[in-house]
C-alpha cells in the first residue's frame, strides 16, 4: 500500500512572472515537497521512482540533477527492500528549499549502511555493494552530498544536491 502526500505546487505562471523573470528555472524559485509511505517490496521501487520523477518534472529540474536523484531513489529504496524490509517501514520524501533538492529515504531498521569512502575501489566481481558509492559519487559530482542519520525510529539516508 502506498500512501502519498501530494507535492506542494509551485506558483502559477502569472504569479511567477510578476515576481521573477520567466527565464529563471522553476527549481531555483520554487519551494515544495512530496512524501510517500509504502510497504518495502520490489514493486515499490519503480512506483516511488515514478512519483519522484513527476515531482521533479513539475519543478522543472534539469535532466542532469533529475538523473542523480532518480538513480538515488532507485538505489536507496532498493536497499530498504533488500536489507530492511523486515522493519516494515519505508518513507520517501523529496523537498525543494533555498535552491537545494533533498531526497530522504527512511526505514525502521537502526542498522547503518556501509558508507562509501572517497577513495573506495569497487570489487569488479561483486554483485552488490556499489550502489551507495555510485550515489555518493554522483551527488558529489553535482555539488551535493550523501548522509545518514539514525534515531530511535530507524535510519534516514539523504541525498542533497543544488537544484540548478
Amino acid at each position: 500500500m502506498l500512501i502519498s502526500t501530494p507535492p506542494a505546487s509551485t506558483p502559477s505562471p502569472s504569479a511567477r512572472s510578476a515576481t521573477r523573470p520567466a527565464a529563471t528555472p522553476a527549481a531555483s524559485r520554487a519551494r515544495g515537497f512530496g512524501r510517500w509511505a509504502a510497504e518495502p517490496t520490489a514493486a515499490t521501487v519503480p512506483l516511488i521512482r515514478s512519483r519522484v520523477r513527476s515531482v521533479l518534472d513539475g519543478w522543472e529540474v534539469s535532466a542532469e540533477i533529475a538523473d542523480v536523484l532518480l538513480l538515488a531513489v532507485s538505489e536507496l529504496v532498493g536497499n530498504v527492500v533488500l536489507h530492511a524490509a523486515d522493519a516494515g517501514r519505508l518513507r520517501v520524501g523529496i523537498s525543494l528549499r533555498g535552491g537545494w533538492l533533498q531526497l530522504e529515504v527512511t526505514d525502521g531498521s537502526p542498522a547503518l549502511p556501509r558508507l562509501p569512502h572517497q577513495r573506495a575501489e569497487a570489487d569488479p566481481d561483486a554483485e552488490d555493494g556499489r550502489g551507495l558509492l555510485i550515489v555518493h559519487l554522483m551527488a558529489a559530482g553535482a555539488g551535493g552530498r550523501l548522509s545518514v542519520g539514525v534515531d530511535e525510529f530507524g535510519k534516514s539516508v539523504r541525498v542533497r544536491v543544488p537544484a540548478a
